[in-house]
């Protein structure tokens, strides 16, 4: 029998929030060795510690051809020229891909094949769909000036590898640049971890 609280779910677009949903916040503090301009990180830390993004998981238990899916909300910012982002992530299950849909707000999408080390850079903006295929490392950034919103959708068994990333994090970095984000090495930028 099918049970009709797993078959429909409300969400906010403009919140990220989904009632009755798991709900993981990230601040500033969180985010320690993500940005590549590490004195312009301890000196924002010093100031505060702000949310920087939450994300609302709708995972419910059963077979291995289940889907997942979660509303991301990221507020706008910077530090040393980097804009706000998520921690970025392989998947567990490296194969798995994904597809994060724009609700509102104007982001990018850093993606890194892991292993070639190939970078890209895809808008994700609100009716746009960003398709993350497997072996893909992939993180979301705020580049505009109000909160940004997504859905994204993977397989159950997919899961989050947060450690890779945080152990090598991504050879790449977005930066602000004449008003608009650009794509850099992570070691050609001075400060660059």
């Amino acid at each position: 029998m099918l049970n009709s609280e797993k078959l429909l779910s409300q969400f906010n677009p403009v919140t990220g929030e989904i009632p009755g949903a798991s709900q993981v916040q990230r601040h500033l503090h969180d985010l320690g060795g993500c940005f590549a301009d590490s004195a312009a990180f301890e000196a924002a830390a010093a100031a505060g510690n702000p949310l920087l993004y939450s994300v609302a998981a709708v995972e419910p238990a059963g077979g291995p051809g289940d889907l997942h899916y979660g509303i991301g909300m990221l507020m706008p910012g910077q530090i040393g020229g980097e804009y706000y982002m998520t921690k970025g992530h392989l998947h567990s299950w490296r194969e798995a891909a994904e597809f994060y849909i724009g609700l509102t707000g104007e982001g990018m999408m850093l993606l890194e094949d892991e292993a070639s080390g190939e970078g890209r850079l895809v808008p994700l903006r609100p009716h746009q769909v960003v398709y993350v295929p497997g072996h893909t490392a992939h993180r979301t950034m705020n580049v505009g000036e109000t909160p940004l919103t997504y859905l994204g959708v993977y397989p159950a068994r997919a899961g989050h590898d947060y450690k890779a990333i945080a152990k090598n994090n991504f050879r790449y970095v977005v930066v602000e640049q004449a008003g608009r984000p650009v794509m850099l090495r992570r070691d050609a930028l001075r400060g660059g971890a």
